[in-house]
């Protein structure tokens, strides 16, 4: 591993201070727009979102896993609150009460992972999640994230329209980060994130306007934003659910670190991070967070820049932190161009497809094992590329599992890898 002189090790965490902010802004953002909090409320909200994501990733790079890795709101969990928010009505729920049957499904699920962590629950993890399985969630993740970003890259509004001629320079942003992270020259490579972000925004505000505000405010730690405990069994279950895939997500993302790191048993890295991601999901229910979980972005953010030490990232972390406690610096930073930062994030997840690929690629392809990894991405994508309107028949509480491309393809996996490692164990048995 390289080591870095201090003016890089600055730069370097600062870069990934700058990651973390446009993976983790539009998170809160859109919690508070959904469950009807703003102005103070709202703010409040995106602070301790900064704050608190940079205590779980400092706490994971010291204690847990201690790979770099951003430990961020979970997608599986940013979308089921969304999804649930947008069912409420059709519940006959308030928004209160759904947030707070979340908040207590997310208490109970963290201590749930913190339980099965200390358990050996990994193990049984592992067998579900197969190299097949785990190739499929790269996939299917990078896939689903990348429309997402492609989207805000681009501006295009839900009638399908484009910004223009606004989206012509994050196309160039996104380009110019590509060609710099795979140069040669290694201190181009190194900060291309980082020159992407700065100075896309810089030219951006130029050409465009809307810098960002520098005032700030809403209170921080505030308990149960989203509505005071309260007990609908159906959320509970999904949220219980949401809470034991995400335990999944960890293995897969840590997994794919060790193998970027070349450690071939991560074992008790993904125990340790148990134990940080599970208090990370208690926190998410106090104070109406995301819960949390690895980020495999971050593994195409390390294979951009090519920085792979820990140091600068704890430096980002810790800098994520005193963002949030800062009304004035965190009101600047969460006001950044968007499209901007879907570019570079675009470019990140290009990476990831391509850690996905380079996984599929080891895979023996007889047949069947063909089958088993075409079927489950092809049907996966193609949901992906389904507007959720087109679920609104099945009950309320499946709509965010069957219109969820990614769930639905990694479920799918896991059932046919069951179903192939029962035919091979009657096999051996004969």
């Amino acid at each position: 591993m390289t080591r870095l002189t201090a003016p890089a090790f600055s730069l370097a965490g600062i870069q990934w201070l700058l990651f973390m902010v446009v993976n983790t802004v539009v998170v809160p953002l859109s919690i508070s727009t959904a469950f009807g909090l703003f102005d103070d409320a709202a703010a409040g909200l995106i602070r301790t979102s900064f704050v608190v994501t940079g205590l779980v990733s400092l706490l994971q790079a010291r204690f847990g896993h201690k790979f770099p890795l951003l430990e961020g709101h979970g997608g599986i969990w940013w979308g089921l609150m969304l999804s649930l928010s947008a069912a409420a009505p059709a519940m006959e729920l308030s928004y209160v009460e759904v947030g707070g049957s979340l908040a207590l499904g997310m208490l109970l699920a963290g201590v749930l992972t913190i339980v099965l962590g200390a358990a050996g629950f990994t193990s049984v993890l592992q067998r579900i999640f197969t190299p097949v399985v785990l190739a499929i969630y790269l996939f299917l993740l990078s896939v689903q994230l990348i429309l997402f970003f492609f989207k805000g890259m681009l501006g295009i509004s839900d009638g399908g329209s484009l910004a223009m001629p606004e989206g012509l320079l994050p196309i160039a942003v996104a380009a110019a980060v590509l060609l710099m992270g795979i140069s040669r020259r290694r201190a181009i490579a190194n900060f291309s994130v980082l020159v992407g972000l700065i100075g896309g925004s810089v030219l951006y505000m130029l050409l465009f306007g809307g810098a960002p505000s520098v005032s700030g405010g809403g209170s921080l730690f505030r308990l149960f934003p989203l509505g005071g405990l309260h007990v609908h069994i159906g959320i509970m279950l999904t949220a219980f659910l949401a809470g034991l895939i995400n335990m999944g997500n960890s293995l897969v993302a840590i997994s794919t670190a060790g193998w970027l790191f070349g450690e071939k048993s991560v074992d008790g890295r993904i125990k340790a991070s148990y134990y940080v991601t599970g208090a990370g999901t208690v926190l998410g229910g106090l104070f109406g967070l995301v819960p949390f979980g690895p980020y495999s972005s971050s593994i195409g953010f390390l294979q951009s820049t090519r920085i792979f030490n820990r140091g600068p990232f704890m430096l980002g972390s810790l800098l994520f932190v005193v963002l949030g406690l800062i009304p004035a610096l965190g009101s600047y930073f969460s006001g950044l161009p968007e499209p901007i930062g879907a570019a570079v994030l675009f470019v990140a997840y290009i990476q990831l497809f391509g850690t996905a690929v380079h996984k599929i690629r080891e895979l023996p392809f007889e047949s069947m094992s063909l089958y088993r990894v075409t079927v489950p991405l092809l049907i996966g994508v193609s949901i992906l590329n389904v507007p959720p309107e087109t679920f609104s028949d099945f009950p309320v509480l499946m709509q965010p599992l069957v219109s969820n491309g990614l769930l639905v393809g990694v479920m799918l996996s896991v059932v046919m890898e069951l179903g192939a490692g029962r035919k091979r164990a009657r096999r051996a048995s004969v």
